[in-house]
Protein backbone atom coordinates (compact mmCIF):
# COMPACT_ATOMS: atom_id res chain seq x y z
CA UNK A 1 0.00 0.00 0.00
CA UNK A 2 1.24 3.48 -0.78
CA UNK A 3 0.35 6.32 1.34
CA UNK A 4 -2.60 8.90 0.63
CA UNK A 5 -1.88 11.71 -1.11
CA UNK A 6 -2.68 14.35 1.46
CA UNK A 7 -1.39 17.71 3.20
CA UNK A 8 -0.57 15.69 6.18
CA UNK A 9 0.95 18.23 8.28
CA UNK A 10 -2.48 20.76 7.76
CA UNK A 11 -5.24 18.17 7.87
CA UNK A 12 -6.83 19.53 10.33
CA UNK A 13 -9.27 17.17 13.21
CA UNK A 14 -12.07 16.40 11.08
CA UNK A 15 -13.49 13.09 9.74
CA UNK A 16 -12.18 11.48 6.78
CA UNK A 17 -13.97 8.15 4.96
CA UNK A 18 -11.15 5.82 4.77
CA UNK A 19 -11.56 2.41 3.36
CA UNK A 20 -12.83 -0.04 5.87
CA UNK A 21 -14.31 -0.34 9.43
CA UNK A 22 -15.34 -3.29 11.51
CA UNK A 23 -18.97 -3.81 12.33
CA UNK A 24 -20.28 -6.24 15.14
CA UNK A 25 -23.77 -7.37 15.86
CA UNK A 26 -25.31 -8.60 19.41
CA UNK A 27 -28.40 -10.83 19.13
CA UNK A 28 -30.24 -13.24 20.58
CA UNK A 29 -28.09 -12.46 23.34
CA UNK A 30 -24.53 -12.97 22.10
CA UNK A 31 -22.30 -10.99 20.20
CA UNK A 32 -21.62 -12.22 16.86
CA UNK A 33 -18.11 -12.62 14.93
CA UNK A 34 -17.09 -9.11 13.17
CA UNK A 35 -16.35 -8.57 9.96
CA UNK A 36 -14.92 -5.67 8.07
CA UNK A 37 -16.55 -3.51 5.34
CA UNK A 38 -16.48 -0.82 2.86
CA UNK A 39 -20.31 0.49 3.87
CA UNK A 40 -19.96 3.47 6.13
CA UNK A 41 -23.94 3.44 6.51
CA UNK A 42 -25.79 2.44 9.13
CA UNK A 43 -29.70 1.00 8.60
CA UNK A 44 -31.71 1.11 11.69
CA UNK A 45 -35.47 1.49 12.96
CA UNK A 46 -36.51 4.99 13.47
CA UNK A 47 -37.48 3.74 17.10
CA UNK A 48 -33.58 2.14 17.74
CA UNK A 49 -32.58 2.88 21.38
CA UNK A 50 -29.94 5.07 20.98
CA UNK A 51 -32.03 7.43 18.98
CA UNK A 52 -34.95 7.71 21.50
CA UNK A 53 -32.82 6.98 24.89
CA UNK A 54 -29.20 8.25 23.74
CA UNK A 55 -28.08 4.45 24.76
CA UNK A 56 -24.40 4.62 23.35
CA UNK A 57 -21.05 4.81 24.72
CA UNK A 58 -17.90 5.53 22.67
CA UNK A 59 -13.77 5.08 22.98
CA UNK A 60 -11.39 6.68 21.40
CA UNK A 61 -7.40 5.86 20.55
CA UNK A 62 -4.77 6.27 18.14
CA UNK A 63 -2.55 4.21 15.75
CA UNK A 64 1.09 6.15 14.99
CA UNK A 65 3.93 5.36 12.59
CA UNK A 66 6.83 4.95 14.33
CA UNK A 67 10.26 6.42 13.92
CA UNK A 68 11.20 2.59 12.53
CA UNK A 69 7.92 2.22 10.36
CA UNK A 70 5.97 0.25 12.75
CA UNK A 71 2.34 0.98 13.07
CA UNK A 72 1.53 1.14 16.60
CA UNK A 73 -1.24 1.70 19.04
CA UNK A 74 -1.05 3.07 22.73
CA UNK A 75 -2.05 0.76 25.39
CA UNK A 76 -5.56 -0.21 23.81
CA UNK A 77 -6.28 -2.38 26.61
CA UNK A 78 -7.11 0.25 28.95
CA UNK A 79 -9.84 1.11 26.50
CA UNK A 80 -11.17 -1.85 25.98
CA UNK A 81 -11.85 -1.78 29.56
CA UNK A 82 -12.95 1.40 30.19
CA UNK A 83 -15.53 0.68 27.22
CA UNK A 84 -16.57 -2.50 29.10
CA UNK A 85 -17.04 -0.38 32.28
CA UNK A 86 -19.26 2.34 30.16
CA UNK A 87 -21.29 -0.70 28.87
CA UNK A 88 -22.33 -2.18 32.08
CA UNK A 89 -23.29 1.52 33.43
CA UNK A 90 -25.46 2.05 30.24
CA UNK A 91 -26.67 -1.45 30.19
CA UNK A 92 -25.34 -2.52 26.85
CA UNK A 93 -23.56 -5.80 26.62
CA UNK A 94 -20.09 -5.81 27.86
CA UNK A 95 -17.56 -5.60 24.42
CA UNK A 96 -15.60 -8.75 25.17
CA UNK A 97 -11.80 -7.30 25.75
CA UNK A 98 -10.65 -9.78 23.25
CA UNK A 99 -13.41 -8.81 20.33
CA UNK A 100 -12.31 -4.98 21.17
CA UNK A 101 -8.43 -5.63 20.10
CA UNK A 102 -8.99 -7.01 17.06
CA UNK A 103 -11.15 -5.45 16.13
CA UNK A 104 -8.73 -2.38 16.77
CA UNK A 105 -5.53 -4.37 14.72
CA UNK A 106 -7.78 -5.13 11.82
CA UNK A 107 -9.34 -2.28 10.95
CA UNK A 108 -5.92 -0.52 11.32
CA UNK A 109 -3.94 -2.91 9.20
CA UNK A 110 -6.96 -2.15 6.46
CA UNK A 111 -6.31 1.03 6.70
CA UNK A 112 -2.56 1.72 7.25
CA UNK A 113 -2.28 3.68 4.03
CA UNK A 114 -4.07 6.20 5.80
CA UNK A 115 -1.67 6.17 9.08
CA UNK A 116 -0.06 9.32 8.91
CA UNK A 117 3.92 9.61 7.75
CA UNK A 118 6.25 9.23 11.04
CA UNK A 119 7.06 13.14 11.50
CA UNK A 120 4.08 14.57 10.22
CA UNK A 121 2.48 15.67 13.61
CA UNK A 122 -0.85 13.63 12.90
CA UNK A 123 -1.99 10.64 13.56
CA UNK A 124 -4.84 7.95 12.70
CA UNK A 125 -7.52 7.97 15.19
CA UNK A 126 -9.83 5.45 16.12
CA UNK A 127 -13.41 5.37 16.84
CA UNK A 128 -15.27 2.38 18.36
CA UNK A 129 -18.52 3.04 19.54
CA UNK A 130 -21.68 0.81 20.68
CA UNK A 131 -25.53 1.87 20.39
CA UNK A 132 -28.46 0.09 20.95
CA UNK A 133 -30.41 -1.12 17.59
CA UNK A 134 -33.63 -2.73 18.18
CA UNK A 135 -36.61 -0.64 18.55
CA UNK A 136 -37.58 0.60 22.18
CA UNK A 137 -40.55 2.86 23.06
CA UNK A 138 -40.65 2.94 26.87
CA UNK A 139 -37.69 3.16 28.91
CA UNK A 140 -35.92 -0.05 28.94
CA UNK A 141 -32.63 -1.44 27.18
CA UNK A 142 -32.49 -1.98 23.69
CA UNK A 143 -32.53 -6.00 22.53
CA UNK A 144 -29.99 -5.95 19.60
CA UNK A 145 -26.89 -3.72 19.69
CA UNK A 146 -24.14 -2.98 17.21
CA UNK A 147 -20.39 -2.47 17.86
CA UNK A 148 -18.29 -0.18 15.51
CA UNK A 149 -14.67 0.75 14.92
CA UNK A 150 -13.62 3.43 12.14
CA UNK A 151 -10.75 5.54 11.50
CA UNK A 152 -9.34 8.65 10.11
CA UNK A 153 -6.20 10.48 9.87
CA UNK A 154 -6.36 13.71 12.50
CA UNK A 155 -3.82 16.70 12.83
CA UNK A 156 -3.81 18.22 16.36
CA UNK A 157 -6.92 18.40 18.12
CA UNK A 158 -6.10 22.14 19.13
CA UNK A 159 -5.24 24.90 16.70
CA UNK A 160 -1.78 26.29 17.05
CA UNK A 161 -0.59 22.48 17.91
CA UNK A 162 1.65 22.71 20.94
CA UNK A 163 1.04 26.88 21.61
CA UNK A 164 -1.19 27.39 25.11
CA UNK A 165 -4.59 27.27 24.90
CA UNK A 166 -6.84 28.98 27.19
CA UNK A 167 -9.87 28.03 29.05
CA UNK A 168 -13.26 29.56 30.33
CA UNK A 169 -14.90 28.72 33.72
CA UNK A 170 -18.47 27.15 33.04
CA UNK A 171 -21.05 28.40 34.83
CA UNK A 172 -22.79 25.09 33.67
CA UNK A 173 -21.95 21.28 34.81
CA UNK A 174 -20.53 18.70 32.68
CA UNK A 175 -21.73 15.68 34.54
CA UNK A 176 -23.95 14.72 37.95
CA UNK A 177 -22.16 13.37 41.29
CA UNK A 178 -22.48 10.19 41.07
CA UNK A 179 -24.22 10.09 37.60
CA UNK A 180 -22.02 9.69 34.08
CA UNK A 181 -19.14 11.69 34.38
CA UNK A 182 -16.95 8.82 34.67
CA UNK A 183 -17.59 6.77 31.76
CA UNK A 184 -17.77 7.58 27.87
CA UNK A 185 -21.43 8.07 27.25
CA UNK A 186 -22.20 10.18 24.11
CA UNK A 187 -24.93 12.19 26.10
CA UNK A 188 -22.22 13.77 28.47
CA UNK A 189 -21.29 15.10 24.91
CA UNK A 190 -24.49 16.50 23.90
CA UNK A 191 -25.00 17.98 26.78
CA UNK A 192 -21.54 19.73 26.80
CA UNK A 193 -21.91 20.74 23.01
CA UNK A 194 -24.07 24.56 23.88
CA UNK A 195 -21.14 25.18 26.39
CA UNK A 196 -18.10 24.37 23.79
CA UNK A 197 -20.30 26.44 21.42
CA UNK A 198 -20.17 29.27 23.63
CA UNK A 199 -16.60 29.20 24.75
CA UNK A 200 -15.81 29.28 20.99
CA UNK A 201 -17.73 32.15 20.02
CA UNK A 202 -16.01 33.97 22.97
CA UNK A 203 -12.50 32.74 22.14
CA UNK A 204 -11.59 30.33 24.36
CA UNK A 205 -10.24 26.78 23.01
CA UNK A 206 -12.58 24.97 25.61
CA UNK A 207 -14.26 25.15 29.48
CA UNK A 208 -13.50 24.37 32.91
CA UNK A 209 -15.94 22.61 34.41
CA UNK A 210 -16.53 22.62 38.64
CA UNK A 211 -18.18 20.05 41.02
CA UNK A 212 -21.70 20.14 40.44
CA UNK A 213 -21.86 20.04 44.10
CA UNK A 214 -20.06 23.49 45.28
CA UNK A 215 -18.77 24.87 42.31
CA UNK A 216 -15.30 25.18 43.98
CA UNK A 217 -13.74 22.28 42.94
CA UNK A 218 -11.76 21.91 39.46
CA UNK A 219 -13.02 18.62 37.40
CA UNK A 220 -11.92 18.63 34.00
CA UNK A 221 -12.46 20.24 30.58
CA UNK A 222 -15.12 18.88 28.38
CA UNK A 223 -12.80 16.35 26.30
CA UNK A 224 -9.99 16.26 28.60
CA UNK A 225 -8.40 15.70 31.97
CA UNK A 226 -6.69 18.35 33.63
CA UNK A 227 -3.41 18.57 35.57
CA UNK A 228 -1.12 21.59 37.67
CA UNK A 229 1.80 21.81 38.51
CA UNK A 230 3.29 23.78 41.46
CA UNK A 231 6.54 25.78 41.97
CA UNK A 232 8.40 22.80 43.21
CA UNK A 233 7.83 20.78 40.15
CA UNK A 234 4.70 18.55 41.83
CA UNK A 235 2.44 17.07 39.36
CA UNK A 236 -1.21 17.97 41.10
CA UNK A 237 -4.17 15.59 39.21
CA UNK A 238 -7.83 17.11 40.55
CA UNK A 239 -9.96 14.25 42.18
CA UNK A 240 -12.87 13.84 42.94
CA UNK A 241 -15.11 12.20 45.78
CA UNK A 242 -18.09 11.60 43.37
CA UNK A 243 -16.23 9.84 40.23
CA UNK A 244 -17.67 12.53 38.05
CA UNK A 245 -14.56 12.57 36.13
CA UNK A 246 -13.87 10.59 33.13
CA UNK A 247 -10.68 8.83 34.00
CA UNK A 248 -8.55 9.48 31.27
CA UNK A 249 -6.13 6.98 29.64
CA UNK A 250 -3.53 9.86 28.77
CA UNK A 251 -4.07 11.09 32.63
CA UNK A 252 -3.05 7.56 33.72
CA UNK A 253 -0.55 7.35 31.59
CA UNK A 254 1.43 11.03 32.92
CA UNK A 255 0.87 9.75 36.22
CA UNK A 256 3.39 6.76 36.16
CA UNK A 257 5.73 8.86 33.24
CA UNK A 258 5.85 11.53 36.27
CA UNK A 259 6.96 8.72 39.08
CA UNK A 260 8.80 6.60 36.83
CA UNK A 261 10.60 8.38 34.52
CA UNK A 262 10.76 11.24 35.29
CA UNK A 263 11.16 10.74 38.79
CA UNK A 264 8.35 13.83 39.77
CA UNK A 265 6.20 13.73 42.95
CA UNK A 266 2.58 13.07 41.68
CA UNK A 267 -0.54 14.16 44.20
CA UNK A 268 -3.84 13.10 43.17
CA UNK A 269 -6.56 15.46 45.65
CA UNK A 270 -9.24 17.55 45.38
CA UNK A 271 -8.21 21.22 43.71
CA UNK A 272 -10.02 24.68 44.42
CA UNK A 273 -10.25 27.02 41.66
CA UNK A 274 -9.18 29.68 44.29
CA UNK A 275 -5.64 27.92 44.14
CA UNK A 276 -4.61 27.51 40.64
CA UNK A 277 -3.06 31.15 40.69
CA UNK A 278 -0.56 29.76 42.71
CA UNK A 279 0.58 27.13 40.52
CA UNK A 280 3.09 27.11 38.32
CA UNK A 281 1.82 25.52 35.11
CA UNK A 282 -1.45 23.96 33.72
CA UNK A 283 -2.36 21.12 31.19
CA UNK A 284 -5.04 19.66 29.42
CA UNK A 285 -4.59 15.98 28.68
CA UNK A 286 -6.38 13.36 26.83
CA UNK A 287 -6.31 11.10 23.69
CA UNK A 288 -7.21 13.93 21.13
CA UNK A 289 -4.95 16.73 22.77
CA UNK A 290 -2.55 14.67 24.16
CA UNK A 291 -0.82 16.93 26.00
CA UNK A 292 -2.34 20.88 26.09
CA UNK A 293 -0.64 23.24 28.06
CA UNK A 294 -2.73 26.09 29.18
CA UNK A 295 -1.73 29.54 29.26
CA UNK A 296 -5.06 31.06 30.74
CA UNK A 297 -7.95 30.65 32.64
CA UNK A 298 -10.85 33.03 32.74
CA UNK A 299 -13.07 33.21 35.41
CA UNK A 300 -15.85 35.55 35.31
CA UNK A 301 -14.09 38.63 34.90
CA UNK A 302 -10.10 37.76 35.96
CA UNK A 303 -7.51 36.07 33.87
CA UNK A 304 -5.44 33.90 35.60
CA UNK A 305 -2.34 33.46 33.60
CA UNK A 306 0.36 30.88 34.09
CA UNK A 307 4.09 31.95 34.07
CA UNK A 308 4.54 30.54 30.61
CA UNK A 309 1.75 32.73 29.12
CA UNK A 310 0.13 32.46 25.65
CA UNK A 311 3.18 31.86 24.00
CA UNK A 312 5.41 28.50 25.31
CA UNK A 313 4.53 25.79 27.22
CA UNK A 314 5.67 25.47 30.63
CA UNK A 315 9.16 23.50 31.12
CA UNK A 316 7.49 20.14 32.93
CA UNK A 317 4.20 20.09 30.61
CA UNK A 318 6.71 19.95 27.77
CA UNK A 319 8.80 17.04 29.62
CA UNK A 320 6.02 15.12 30.11
CA UNK A 321 4.41 15.79 26.37
CA UNK A 322 7.91 15.39 24.88
CA UNK A 323 8.46 11.84 26.70
CA UNK A 324 4.94 10.50 26.19
CA UNK A 325 5.02 11.43 22.82
CA UNK A 326 8.31 10.00 22.35
CA UNK A 327 7.06 6.86 23.96
CA UNK A 328 4.05 6.64 21.08
CA UNK A 329 6.49 7.07 18.47
CA UNK A 330 9.33 4.64 19.14
CA UNK A 331 12.09 7.33 20.49
CA UNK A 332 11.92 6.72 23.81
CA UNK A 333 11.14 3.17 25.51
CA UNK A 334 7.52 2.90 27.04
CA UNK A 335 6.83 0.74 30.08
CA UNK A 336 6.25 -3.25 29.38
CA UNK A 337 2.78 -3.41 27.37
CA UNK A 338 2.17 0.24 26.50
CA UNK A 339 2.95 -0.24 22.99
CA UNK A 340 0.47 -2.55 20.89
CA UNK A 341 1.83 -3.49 17.38
CA UNK A 342 -0.34 -3.33 14.38
CA UNK A 343 1.60 -3.94 11.60
CA UNK A 344 5.51 -4.47 10.95
CA UNK A 345 7.80 -1.64 8.66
Amino acid sequence: MAKQNLDWANIGFAYRKTDMRYVAAYRNGAWEEGTLTADDQITMTECAGVLQYAQTCFEGLKAYETANGDVVCFRPDLNAERMIASCRRLMIPEIPKEMFLTAIREVVRANLDWVPPYGSGASLYIRPYVFGKSAVIGVKPAEEYEFRVFVTPVGPYFKGDARPISLKVSDYDRAAPHGLGNIKAGANYAAALFMIENAHEEGYAENLYLDPATHTLIEETGGSNVFFVDKDRTIIIPHSKTDSILPSITRRSIVQVARDVLRLQVTEREVALSEIASFAEMGACGTAAVISPVGMVHDHGKEIVFPNGMEQSGPVVKELYDTLTGMQLGTVEAPEGWIFPVAEA
